[in-house]
């Protein structure tokens, strides 16, 4: 009994640390800035099969529910990512699900060269110079890295970056231990200012 007791502390543990790690990652390195318009810039992730994967799709609903509930006319979403292999770019897969499954009418700009994440924001930055809002959206140990690129390689447009709704409580709960120990390893290059949480 006592046993089981103990497994299920630990448990509960690795969960409430899985969650409180991906709720902090979602809030750093992002500000409060104004202005009407807004674009969310989806990343994409290895997908090599004809349709958007699962982390893919849930990337896009992730994208597409940050977008502000007054900001929807002046609004974009930014797919970025390129092929895997011989297929077609993971920007085109997210798109197309987007618009076929859960049928988003709004503006969508597809970035499809990119490889790593690096390449990710240093190919969308021309797609975000006329913006006054921009959110990052993937698993919060991913926006956080993109954001921290972003604001090496434009610190002027990572002033405009807010936070996008790609963390929500008790989703992802019981993969969010095995999410934040990949998260750590994923962060281990960001400086200490980088880390800086925003509330």
């Amino acid at each position: 009994m006592r046993r089981r007791t103990g497994v299920a502390l630990a448990a509960a543990a690795a969960l409430a640390w899985g969650e409180w790690l991906n709720w902090r990652w979602s809030r750093t390195l992002v500000g409060d800035s104004g202005g009407a318009a807004e674009a969310v810039v989806v990343l994409g992730y290895r997908n090599p099969q004809a349709t958007a994967n699962l982390i893919n799709r849930w990337r896009v609903r992730a994208g597409i529910r940050s977008i502000a509930a007054d900001s929807t006319q002046a609004a974009r979403v930014i797919f970025s990512g390129g092929a895997t292999g011989s297929g077609a770019a993971e920007a085109r897969l997210m798109a197309d699900y987007a618009r076929s499954v859960l049928a988003f009418d709004g503006t969508v700009l597809l970035e499809d060269r990119s490889g790593t994440t690096w390449e990710n924001i240093t190919n969308v930055i021309p797609l975000l110079e006329d913006i006054d809002r921009i959110k990052i959206a993937s698993q919060p140990a991913h926006a956080l890295k993109a954001r921290a690129y972003l604001r090496r390689q434009r610190p002027d447009l990572a002033e405009r970056l807010v936070r996008a709704d790609d963390y929500r409580p008790g989703e992802w709960m019981i993969v969010k231990p095995l999410l934040a120990l990949y998260g750590l390893w994923t962060l281990r290059g960001l400086r200490t200012d980088e880390r800086k949480i925003s509330l």
